[in-house]
């Protein structure tokens, strides 16, 4: 269903298996929202989309109460359900929302309910939001709270295919043959994967790289001279628990019982990137966040 774009794939599918929500940046028209849709199929899970637009309001996401009236008279509130009830849910373009509205699903996203009127409501499990994103340079976007990027546990950016994919693209899209997914995992069996993989072990070795990495992300703490320089606000500890529970899902995917610092070092830009920010210095000299976070994996290379 999706050609080329391995990388983007391994990505997804490693947030998929760690229980989180994963960003996919990229520019229209490659395959970004065929390939979350390809997943609910494949993963045998209820999903639903958002086509996000700057009039949607959050009442369109979580729902909403109504006022009825019974057959005897009598006037009750009942809660109608949005789209956020789904196992997968995909926001596409999110950030041609308003931060308004982008902010109504931190809590499902954190907590995986949603409070309305005064009533808390458990979403189904498992749970993930999987949003497609136009570049920030583009017209007609708003970029996303601090906050709720933290939420993610992975940023996937989507590039262009190769030649060779393109071309294979180009042949199975365009002809008469219309192929379609296949369902090969159940939401039972991918709950019971997620469980499992938080009982695999990670040395300590691997354990100590994470938390060098990550910490020395933040200017404050930070030993590297570039960082101190150019970073405005570094990772939090939600960057080491995403990093910790994705190597665990790449080694599983690789069909490995532990993971490595290599692990680690292929995941660092995924975790990092949307939780860092440079300052004015930076993008005066012309540093970039890929630049900085080769920077913090340089010693354990």
């Amino acid at each position: 269903m999706i050609f080329g774009q391995r990388a983007v794939i391994d990505e997804t599918l490693t947030t998929v298996l760690a229980g989180g929500h994963a960003l996919l940046i990229g520019v229209p028209g490659l395959a970004k929202t065929r390939l979350v849709e390809t997943l609910g199929t494949v993963l045998g899970l209820d999903d639903k989309r958002i086509q996000c637009t700057p009039d949607l309001m959050p009442a369109d996401i979580v729902g909403a109460e109504i006022l009825e009236e019974a057959e005897d008279g009598k006037r009750h509130f009942r809660f109608v359900k949005g789209p956020v009830f789904a196992q997968i849910l995909m926001a596409d373009e999110i950030n041609r929302a308003s931060p308004r509205t982008q902010s109504a699903l931190l809590q499902s996203m954190q907590e995986r309910t949603v409070s309305v009127g005064g009533h808390t409501y458990d979403l189904p499990a498992p749970f993930m939001v999987l949003a497609t994103q136009n570049p920030l340079e583009q017209e007609g976007t708003y970029p996303l709270p601090e906050a709720q990027l933290d939420r993610f546990l992975l940023q996937v950016s989507v590039g262009y295919p190769d030649l060779a994919a393109e071309r294979t693209m180009l042949l199975a899209t365009t002809g008469s043959e219309d192929v379609r997914p296949e369902q090969a995992l159940s939401a039972e069996e991918l709950i019971r994967a997620q469980k499992l993989l938080r009982r695999i072990p990670v040395g300590e070795s691997v354990v100590e790289a994470i938390l060098a990495i990550v910490r020395s992300g933040r200017p404050d703490d930070s030993t590297i001279d570039s960082v101190r320089r150019h970073v405005a606000w570094g990772p939090g500890p939600r960057a080491s628990q995403a990093l910790m529970l994705a190597i665990r899902a790449r080694a599983v995917l690789d069909g490995r019982l532990a993971p490595s610092i290599d692990d680690v070092l292929a995941l660092a830009h995924p975790v990092l990137r949307h939780r860092m920010a440079l300052n004015f210095a930076a993008r005066a000299e012309g540093v970039t966040l890929d630049t900085v976070i080769d920077q913090l994996c340089a010693p354990h290379r």
